[in-house]
């Protein structure tokens, strides 16, 4: 009765577990949506097919600690193996470099603005203009900061502004540079523009370089984890007197310890191949 009570709580508390998981993962919403709204999202759409793929995994990892917990009679699993199966993928997927997009958005937007300064537009103008086929990235960004303009910001309070919603060090030499070339009366801005760009190009080829070689520490701790899973659960399948230890209250305690040690260094590998931030040049005054 006491181990049907505790599996039957471990499936509480990990269902529990994988579902918040699942809910900050889920993609953003704006309004509460209508009951007719969210059936038509689970069934239709590309959003749909990605609920639905996430309740199915959800349902297979659970199944999967009960199975786990039921079989070799450690409680433990039935919580185990759901944080696993979510935790791992999480730590080991590749971060989102929020650099190296903003850099090429910032790269598309400066090569359109060397585009049109040369039709005998105003940098002013050629803002207002670039806004309209901006990079997605940048585009509400830009049109925020034409609708300043338009409200008689000067363009340095516009520009400086927009730096620190970009917060980049990147958007700020872009930002600076504009910002000399209008209070110069854009005397020189193609020239200042087209080296803006030059050097945007040799920042790009740099990040990809440094993506690149990040993530190869990424790609062995994946392999070696996927090995060393697999050979667990192996030797855990035909070997269970092995791990015989492991099915007392100590043993469990001490297999909870080792799985969190080992989530906690993929977290720290996780967290020493993330992008240092780079000291900005523009603060706007307060």
């Amino acid at each position: 009765m006491t181990a049907l009570l505790a599996t039957v709580c471990g499936m509480l508390v990990s269902g529990g577990m994988v579902l918040l998981v699942a809910g900050v993962h889920s993609p953003p919403t704006g309004a509460p949506p209508s009951s007719t709204r969210v059936w038509k999202s689970l069934v239709d759409g590309r959003g749909g097919r990605a609920v639905r793929r996430r309740w199915w995994q959800v349902l297979a990892a659970v199944l999967a600690g009960l199975v786990a917990g039921a079989v070799t009679g450690w409680p433990l699993l039935v919580v185990l193996v759901p944080v696993v199966a979510f935790g791992i993928p999480v730590v080991l997927s590749a971060p989102s470099n929020r650099d190296l997009a903003l850099l090429e958005a910032l790269d598309r937007w400066v090569r359109t603005l060397g585009s049109l300064l040369p039709t005998g537009r105003s940098i002013t103008d050629a803002i207002r203009v670039s806004a309209r086929q901006a990079p997605a990235l940048l585009a509400p960004h830009l049109r925020v900061l034409s609708a300043r303009l338009d409200d008689r910001w000067t363009i340095e309070q516009a520009l400086f502004a927009l730096a620190d919603e970009l917060d980049s060090a990147d958007a700020d030499a872009v930002l600076a540079a504009l910002a000399l070339a209008a209070r110069r009366g854009g005397t020189g801005a193609s020239a200042t523009l087209t080296a803006l760009a030059d050097n945007i190009q040799d920042r790009l080829h740099a990040l990809r370089e440094i993506e690149t070689e990040r993530a190869k520490p990424r790609i062995v701790v994946r392999q070696v984890t996927i090995i060393t899973v697999v050979v667990l659960g192996l030797a855990l399948a035909f070997g269970g007197s092995f791990f015989a230890p492991y099915a007392t209250g100590l043993g469990q305690a001490l297999l909870a310890a080792l799985v969190a040690a080992y989530l906690g260094s993929l977290l720290l590998l996780r967290r020493l191949t993330l992008p240092r931030p780079r000291q900005r040049i523009l603060r706007r005054a307060a």
